[in-house]
């Protein structure tokens, strides 16, 4: 085996503002995380203090020869009042593009990774019919100061998983992480806690996760839109895109129906948002089988993850196959991973998955990069520290960096651009 990927061919991995930087205490998570009652099992606090160390990681990641860095702008820090913009936190964000530069790293730019600023949730949260007139500044603000720094923007990030967590947690028997009621869909005692930690009345506060009924999809695609548009104008030469969580869909004798309905409201729903996009991003951690009679659960002679997840490295090849019989832009794949303590698994992970990836482009799929989800060990939402989907160790008692074999691994396909049988690191 000897896959060579194109050139110019996309190589890095992934991180999200909030799970990173710490103390984001303007953020509606920030409150969910401190609400009574809260199911989050840890408090983010500092986490890794990328916003500080931002320098040393980045340098971290070219020394391992990734080759481009996908990263997230803080909604909450940018705006952390309504109409208001931190010059320091612009600033800020500035210089982390431009020590991505400085080191050959392409920037990735989420400008947005579930979390939203407190004031939001005053005006309604993602339900409020201004909110792709709000979410639309917020990124003009961001595009003048910084688009020329930034090669390819994602408006938001997985903006499919609050549909995909309402099919899901409506038929299990607790209160999902994210808070969203399994029976009424609406804000259980400690969502209460958690609007009025941020100022707001119950009623209007609505996160991001919270986006699954016709309404509030309709003003998310159009916040999309508009932001496309504010982007385009400002900076005509940034790709812009946005990304989703598309587990491989597959079924038995008797699912395929089932399967068939669920691509369309994981995937299908949201095509008409990426008309005018310039690529796609595509994340992918596991595969779901459904039969006759619903979702086909592992059962303990499957493998799963961490998370819970099947282990199945090849659901990428898969999805990206399925993804390109609908769309006609490039394709780059944003996250893709696995929370394990065995790195060993993640070395296995990486080179199964990136061969079912390889496959795709030979069979004429424009693949156009692989961001490998996540950098680092940090803070998993509600899962707290406990979920090691990362390349790098972080021992948060010193915030020492220790790159794992699976970095190296990664780091050695990114300055090669290609995948060979037993790859030896280090």
């Amino acid at each position: 085996m000897n896959h060579s990927f194109p050139q110019q061919f996309i190589w890095g991995s992934a991180t999200a503002a909030y799970q990173v930087e710490g103390n984001n205490v303007n953020s509606d998570f920030w409150a969910e995380e401190h609400a009574e009652g809260s199911p989050y099992k840890d408090k983010s606090g500092d986490t890794i203090d990328h916003y500080s160390l931002y320098k040393k990681d980045i340098e971290l990641m070219a020394k391992l020869g990734f080759k481009a860095y996908r990263f997230s702008i803080e909604w909450a820090r940018i705006e952390p009042a309504k109409g208001h913009f931190s010059v320091s936190a612009i600033l800020h964000y500035k210089d982390v593009l431009e020590t991505c530069h400085a080191y050959g790293m392409t920037p990735v730019v989420a400008l947005h990774h579930f979390s939203s600023p407190q004031w939001l949730m005053r005006e309604g949260g993602w339900n409020n019919p201004e909110i792709p007139k709000l979410f639309a500044n917020y990124c003009e603000v961001v595009i003048k100061e910084l688009g020329h720094l930034i090669p390819y923007v994602l408006t938001m990030n997985e903006v499919n998983l609050p549909v995909m967590l309402k099919e899901i947690f409506s038929k299990i028997g607790f209160v999902p992480p994210v808070g969203i009621d399994r029976e009424s869909w609406v804000a259980p005692k400690w969502r209460q806690s958690a609007a009025t930690l941020c100022g707001a009345d119950p009623s209007q506060y609505f996160t991001f996760h919270m986006i699954s009924d016709e309404k509030s999809i309709k003003l998310m695609k159009e916040a999309h839109k508009q932001s496309r548009a504010v982007i385009k104008k400002i900076h005509p030469e940034t790709k812009v895109g946005f990304s989703m969580a598309l587990p491989h869909i597959d079924s038995i004798p008797g699912g395929e129906l089932l399967a068939k309905e669920k691509w369309n409201s994981y995937f299908l729903q949201f095509l008409d948002m990426m008309e005018e996009d310039d690529f796609f991003g595509l994340q992918n951690y596991t595969r779901e089988i459904y039969g006759p009679n619903g979702q086909i659960q592992p059962d303990q002679h499957t493998e799963v993850t961490q998370m819970g997840y099947e282990y199945h490295p090849e659901a990428l090849g898969k999805v990206v196959e399925e993804v390109a019989k609908s769309v006609t832009i490039p394709i780059m794949v944003t996250e893709n991973g696995i929370a394990t303590a065995n790195d060993k698994k993640r070395e296995e992970f990486i080179q199964r998955a990136l061969t079912s990836l390889h496959a795709c482009i030979e069979n004429g799929i424009e693949v156009i990069g692989y961001l490998h989800w996540s950098t680092f060990d940090n803070f998993e939402w509600q899962s707290g520290y406990g979920m090691q989907f990362g390349l790098i160790e972080v021992d948060r008692n010193t915030q020492e960096r220790i790159p794992k074999n699976s970095a190296f691994l990664l780091g050695k396909v990114a300055k090669e651009n290609k995948l060979t049988a037993n790859l030896e690191v280090r």
